[in-house]
């Protein structure tokens, strides 16, 4: 039973977690099979990372050994996913990791995961679709279409209003009102078309490369401003960009590239057989973007000096150098745009999912659980949406980037904790998918974690501990006193009532019997 007690917080009954699903009046249909699963992956993963961050962080951070940075981000990503994969085929629910941390710890820290989700996605979604205006105006001007000025000016991944990016955001938010079946087809046919671009250009790429562009594979460290420290750098007393500090610091922000995997999660509501189709899409999905991302990376590496990949669009940049035929950079760019459609998409429609859930358990307004007419949580949608494009239109939003890297290492950390808990705590739970060697494996995804994390600068730390903060008191002031789990436990308990005793009932004589 759960308590809300000083001192003590209200946990969430797993049961009780499962009946919202089985029994509630506003839910979502299950139309999601593994294959739309691993394309909803897929359609964020294969995005921001491959088609700008490489570029970005070879400049900047790691040089040529952005590769093994990538490498890094992949094996943590896949410890987690192993914890999100158990605790997804243990509890499928819409919430994802905040329904995990409402069971396994209760109300309070649920609501700081919830919290922490919320500015991974809105975050996501701003940010993303400034980089996609870039792409629109990089992919007009590859086919010599005329750019008008308001249009121009505008498109600037940091610079401008940003007003085609939050339009973008718009259009797609309508896109998830009419719900997941078509969602999900549309999505599906979006990212065949941008995998098949992508696999043409590391084919076309691989025949301009050069071997002198990985020389050297790990750049000498350099002294950075001190203002752009990371945590770790300060601890230990430097603050160096490349060498090897420079290849995990690459590491903590492309962990950005991976986002996705645990956006499934938020969809296991809208997933058919989630207790097997969840699991199975996480660890695919994982395994083929590992492989393109290193593959892309390595391509781009040799196409170009790494110094010279910090583009507004350094894959179509570094084909047009190299000297490859025109086409192929033109194709790189409607793949871009292709890639980054599907990561808003996706990272709306996760949005949309995680508010339905708070709303849902009353920490915030109770309308954000209304299912619509296209059976999907439209109001949710319609908030998500605005939010995301609200912020689409400061050109500050990009240097937020690391706060949705900081906040997905947070729910990184929840489930890997949560997994060994929920072992202990209830151990008869039905589980779909087990993580082996437990409690080893969830404990290195835990410091594997905490070890990015720390890859991160003070500011981003400070800003993601002034959003907490705000949370915290939206929490007090709101969702703890309409919590449908608080107001439940809340109730008193009926007093039984005891009925009156009933006069006995005689037995009927038997016919032609006589009284004594």
């Amino acid at each position: 039973m759960a308590q809300d007690v000083v001192g003590r917080a209200r946990r969430l009954p797993s049961e009780l977690a499962m009946l919202r699903i089985t029994n509630a009046r506003h839910r979502l249909p299950a139309v999601l099979g593994t294959g739309l699963l691993v394309m909803l992956a897929l359609g964020v993963m294969i995005g921001g990372g491959i088609f700008s961050l490489a570029g970005t962080q070879a400049a900047t951070m790691a040089g040529p050994a952005v590769i093994v940075s990538f490498a890094i981000a992949a094996v943590v990503s896949l410890l987690a996913a192993l914890s999100y994969a158990e605790l997804s085929s243990t509890i499928p629910t819409a919430g994802s990791v905040y329904t995990f941390a409402y069971v396994a710890f209760g109300e309070l820290w649920a609501w700081i995961v919830g919290w922490a989700l919320v500015l991974e996605l809105v975050v996501a979604a701003a940010v993303v679709s400034r980089i996609w205006a870039s792409y629109f105006t990089a992919t007009l001007d590859g086919f010599e279409i005329g750019i008008p000025e308001f249009v121009a000016k505008h498109s600037q991944v940091a610079e401008g209003t940003g007003w085609i990016g939050a339009a973008l955001i718009v259009v797609l938010m309508l896109l998830v009102m009419t719900g997941a079946k078509l969602t999900g087809r549309v999505l599906a046919l979006i990212v065949s078309a941008k995998l098949v671009a992508v696999l043409l250009v590391i084919a076309v790429g691989a025949t301009y490369v050069k071997s002198a562009n990985y020389t050297p594979f790990v750049p000498k460290a350099q002294a950075v401003d001190g203002g752009s420290s990371t945590v770790l750098q300060t601890l230990i007393g430097t603050s160096d960009a490349f060498g090897i500090f420079g290849i995990f610091t690459a590491a903590g922000a492309i962990v950005f590239a991976f986002i996705g995997f645990d956006l499934i999660a938020t969809a296991a509501e809208d997933a058919k057989e989630p207790r097997r189709s969840i699991p199975r899409a996480m660890l695919a999905s994982i395994a083929i973007v590992t492989v393109l991302y290193v593959a892309m990376a390595a391509v781009l590496i040799g196409l170009r000096p790494y110094s010279e990949l910090n583009t507004a669009a350094p894959v179509s940049d570094a084909l047009r150098a190299a000297g490859s035929p025109g086409w192929s950079s033109n194709v790189i760019n409607i793949g871009a745009l292709f890639g980054l459609t599907t990561v808003v998409l996706v990272v709306l429609i996760a949005q949309s999912r995680v508010l339905f859930a708070m709303g849902r358990d009353g920490l915030l307004p109770k309308g954000l659980a209304k299912v619509g007419a296209g059976s999907s949580p439209s109001r949710a949608a319609v908030l998500a949406g605005l939010a995301a494009a609200l912020l689409a239109l400061d050109p500050d939003s990009v240097k937020r980037a690391d706060l949705l890297v900081l906040g997905t290492l947070f729910a990184f950390a929840f489930c890997a904790v949560g997994v060994i808990r929920l072992r202990r705590s209830e151990p008869e739970l039905e589980r779909g998918f087990r993580v082996p060697l437990v409690p080893l494996v969830p404990i290195l995804s835990l410091l594997a974690t905490i070890w990015l994390s720390f890859n991160l600068t003070w500011t981003t730390w400070r800003d993601f501990a002034i959003w907490m903060a705000v949370g915290l008191v939206i929490y007090a002031a709101y969702g703890r006193g309409h919590s449908v789990l608080g107001n439940r436990d809340d109730e008193p308990e009926q007093p039984e009532i005891k009925q009156a005793e009933a006069p006995p009932v005689r037995a009927p004589r038997p016919p032609g019997a006589h009284r004594a």
